[in-house]
């Protein structure tokens, strides 16, 4: 019975921390995403705390939502017009992560992002559907507040939508990938060369968008060189980088952002951003899921190859696991998160 208790207080202890350190993460990258408004206190155009809500709730399971809520509550605190909308905000910011949660789920959802109906459920249930709620509610919020007409329901609607569903495109991918790639053992040192060659690429291509350059497209090439080489361990960092460097591009007014109106800016750095991570997730899990099955294809032949060598050579013993040659890769673990 000791032990049982024991066992009890440690995990509530753990699920406290968890909570703790996703309440942290969530305000210090709203605090962040701040930072990046077009207009103070008005358009955001990536919103980092939904992609971190996201996945939080996929690697930890449903029990850490407090920490959202708490993390959502203190980054509109100060933001809000009145307590009320700060609690309704509050409320769809925390809704709406659940809910994508909650679909991906239903869906079979794999953490690692392995296969094509994972990218695709990804972006069409975690970000496009599970954001509408965040973004209905806020805006709403703002309208029944008296902060904003008629006239601004639906741009605002827009913004936040667009925003938050970025944020679960770009972030959530790039957080699930730390969780769960993993990497060579022995890697040769070439690999190591393209490695820092692409971030050395990555870099240079983010000085010449910022520096005003209307040279955006040139970010494709790298998504697709990563994806291609390393998959979605490459392009998932790639689609971030290039993304933040096309904010940073918006907010100065420069490059293909320049000479523009506030919502000609918005239109273009969406398309873009989205364009960009749609590229690094679909190509990324693609290409993963390609090479996966010419493993299975290529092990599968070897073993009917021995098969058929054991039977003319007249050995008809049954072959044993382990006897043909090939270690079977054991299934990866991955947790049930625990309610």
């Amino acid at each position: 019975m000791a032990d049982a208790r024991h066992q009890g207080l440690r995990r509530t202890g753990l699920a406290a921390l968890q909570i703790c350190l996703v309440a942290g993460l969530y305000y210090g990258a709203g605090r962040v995403g701040l930072l990046q408004q077009l207009v103070r206190g008005q358009v955001t155009p990536l919103w980092p705390p939904s992609g971190i809500a996201v996945a939080s709730l996929l690697l930890c399971g449903p029990r850490v939502w407090p920490g959202v809520a708490l993390g959502a509550f203190l980054v509109n605190i100060g933001l809000g017009p009145s307590l009320p909308a700060v609690f309704a905000i509050t409320a769809g910011n925390t809704l709406a992560p659940v809910c994508s949660y909650v679909l991906l789920r239903c869906t079979g959802f794999h953490d690692e992002l392995d296969r094509l109906r994972d990218a695709l459920a990804l972006v069409f249930l975690g970000a496009f559907t599970g954001m509408l709620v965040s973004a209905t509610t806020g805006s709403g919020s703002l309208l029944l507040a008296g902060v904003l007409s008629a006239d601004g329901f639906w741009p605002t609607w827009w913004v936040w939508w667009t925003g938050d569903a970025m944020g679960v495109l770009v972030v959530t991918p790039f957080l699930l990938v730390l969780r769960w790639a993993r990497l060579p053992r022995h890697p040769p040192p070439s690999r190591w060369a393209e490695a820092l060659l692409l971030v050395a690429a990555t870099v240079c291509v983010g000085f010449i968008e910022t520096s005003g350059t209307p040279l955006l497209f040139l970010g494709f090439p790298l998504l697709i060189w990563a994806a291609f080489r390393f998959q979605l361990a490459g392009a998932a960092p790639c689609a971030l980088a290039v993304s933040t460097f096309a904010i940073v591009t918006a907010t100065r007014g420069a490059g293909p952002f320049a000479g523009h109106d506030l919502l000609t800016d918005m239109i273009t750095l969406q398309v873009f951003n989205g364009s960009a991570a749609l590229t690094a997730l679909l190509l990324g899990t693609v290409i993963s899921e390609r090479q996966r099955t010419e493993r299975e294809i290529t092990r599968a032949c070897s073993q009917l190859a021995r098969m058929a060598a054991r039977i003319a050579t007249g050995d008809r013993q049954p072959m044993l696991p382990g006897q043909d040659g090939e270690h079977e890769q054991p299934a990866r673990h991955r947790p049930t998160p625990r309610p």
